[in-house]
């Protein structure tokens, strides 16, 4: 369980992509992790575009970052709401000043955008912000992950595995 310890932080918001929220919680739990989902508001029912639902543990305005090892972004369209949250940018820029990993997929990069982050950084995402990407000053690149220091970001569902591979690997060597 090496990454037994760590605590991790996901960003959770209604129509959240089921499988980039579910899928790197559960392997980052195997690998021995604590992950909390935290929300607008806390011990809320919020439901993925497909349905499933996920219980929030804690609120954005209770969350201390610095208790946190990782934080993850999942995609859907989730993204659009979190970036409008003071609380949520606040929390992602000081993941990236203290230089603790930051998981992005698809459409997370939303919120690194609006959370202005991305000047130089190397980055993936889904093809359909890779506008909004490059204009926020990043590098992007069409490939299933990857990794810039502390920011991982990846593509879509189908690219899951080498994400959360990646996301595992730079926690337990942080």
């Amino acid at each position: 369980m090496r990454l037994k310890g760590k605590k991790v932080l996901a960003l959770l918001e209604e129509d959240f992509e089921d499988l980039e929220l579910w899928y790197p919680v559960l392997r980052l739990q195997e690998e021995g992790a604590v992950v909390d989902l935290a929300a607008l508001e806390a011990d809320k029912v919020y439901k993925g575009k497909y349905g499933v639902p996920a219980k929030s543990d804690v609120s954005f305005s209770n969350i201390e970052a610095s208790q946190y090892d990782a934080l993850l972004v999942p995609g859907g369209w989730a993204p659009d709401k979190l970036r409008r949250y003071d609380d949520v940018l606040a929390i992602v820029r000081h993941f990236d000043q203290t230089k603790k990993t930051i998981g992005q997929i698809c459409h997370a990069g939303w919120v690194l955008i609006s959370a202005d982050i991305l000047k130089g950084v190397n980055v993936t995402s889904t093809p359909g912000i890779k506008d909004d990407m490059t204009n926020a000053g990043a590098n992007w690149f069409n490939e299933a992950v990857v990794v810039d220091g502390h920011i991982i970001s990846s593509r879509r569902p189908p690219d899951l595995p080498f994400y959360v591979k990646a996301v595992a690997d730079h926690l337990a060597g942080q």
